[in-house]
């Protein structure tokens, strides 16, 4: 399914692997608008792709008002598929929902203040049901920081949600898109702040497979992202301990990242854990660094999983944020799925869970991309995750 209409308002997702961009582009486009003049457009692509050619092919299917939004990734979901390489196209339009958008720029070494400015277009949305969607550089550390500001304008009334640019986990440069019908601007270093404005219920939902393994440790030493301690030991080496691992798979960062990725730290939270993913070591300080923050004095374990509980998240993810729309029938979702998890459940637990998502909502269109780390605050959590499935269910 890649549209549905529901009393006028309509919600539809297109997907293309052209290797042409401004053909990829449009036909993406032009599967998710099917004739329509969106609100919103959502672009996710590779960045693989030159991309103001990519958005030729887009801005002459919107109307004049039509916002566009998106970033680079890690691998494209809508279109009722998914890929590595491509372009995927979501949009909404219709009667009862309203959009603003502010970009904060230049954001490394202010992100709460990025954070903030990124969600001042909350103001301008006085639907009865309201949320902030942040798209953000997935480059710049410190992201909980962002979360934090945009927080600080929102309050717990309003959802956050949302994920961080990517670029196939090379953790060279990623870009963030903001623009209309007459131009595209195509930016790094910068949050993107959606407000979305409907009026009917939204509902956000996180989930992530993830389960505790051995004892709770206390993290006695971190700043920011990277982990110095746990227990009053070098985390490194408490890592490689707790793992079973010998020293020499520091010698190959492949290797040591795939035994990471597949036990990342849990940090204990009232609705459960958030999920660290570890994504290196620092073998002369003995320390491992994350992308998110691991505030001194939590408490931690390392976590693991199996195939199936990774790839079952993403439903369970999707049902939560359903859940909260009093019992109607969803016009679509965004999915935001970290990039890591893609690499865990490989890809053949791509399929699995991308039919995990559809039969929860069976008829209706998704679309989003894989993450540098999602974005979803609800009661219980911090709102930055890693190794997690954020949703937004649009009701």
């Amino acid at each position: 399914m890649d549209r549905v209409e529901l009393d006028g308002r309509w919600f539809g997702t297109g997907h293309s692997t052209l290797t042409d961009p401004a053909s990829a582009g449009a036909e993406a486009a032009a599967a998710a608008l099917n004739g329509r003049e969106p609100l919103v457009v959502f672009v996710f692509c590779s960045v693989g792709y030159h991309v103001p050619e990519l958005f030729d092919g887009i801005r002459e299917r919107v109307g004049a008002g039509t916002v566009i939004v998106g970033c680079t990734t890690s691998g494209q979901i809508g279109g009722g598929t998914v890929s590595r390489d491509g372009v995927s196209v979501t949009a909404w339009g219709g009667a009862g929902f309203a959009v603003r958008t502010h970009v904060s720029r230049n954001v490394s070494g202010r992100l709460r203040d990025a954070g903030v400015e990124a969600a001042s277009c909350l103001g301008a949305v006085d639907q009865p049901h309201r949320a902030l969607l942040m798209l953000a550089d997935g480059l710049t550390g410190n992201q909980h920081e962002i979360v934090r500001g945009a927080f600080s304008v929102a309050g717990a009334v309003v959802p956050l949600v949302g994920g961080c640019a990517g670029d196939h986990l090379a953790y060279v440069r990623t870009y963030q898109f903001h623009g209309g019908r007459d131009g595209v601007e195509i930016l790094s270093d910068a949050v993107v702040g959606v407000a979305v404005g409907s009026d009917q219920p939204l509902g956000v939902g996180i989930a992530h497979g993830w389960r505790k393994q051995g004892d709770a440790m206390i993290v006695t030493s971190s700043q920011d992202g990277r982990v110095h301690e746990l227990d009053g030991e070098p985390a490194l080496d408490v890592l490689l301990r707790r793992l079973g691992l010998d020293e020499s798979i520091l010698d190959d960062e492949e290797a040591f990242r795939q035994a990471a990725f597949s036990h990342p730290l849990g940090l204990s939270r009232r609705s459960g854990e958030d999920i660290r993913v570890i994504h290196s070591a620092d073998r002369s300080a003995r320390s491992l660094i994350c992308l998110a923050d691991v505030p001194q004095g939590a408490l931690a374990w390392m976590m693991e999983s199996d195939h199936g509980s990774l790839t079952d998240a993403a439903g369970q993810a999707v049902a939560q944020a359903v859940g909260t729309l009093g019992g109607r029938t969803p016009l679509g979702a965004m999915v935001f799925d970290c990039a890591a998890r893609r690499i865990a459940i490989g890809e053949d637990g791509v399929k699995p869970e991308h039919d995990g998502i559809a039969a929860v909502i069976p008829d209706v269109p998704f679309g989003g991309f894989y993450t540098n780390g999602e974005i979803a605050r609800v009661r219980g959590a911090l709102g930055m995750h890693h190794f997690t499935v954020a949703t937004l269910a649009l009701g």
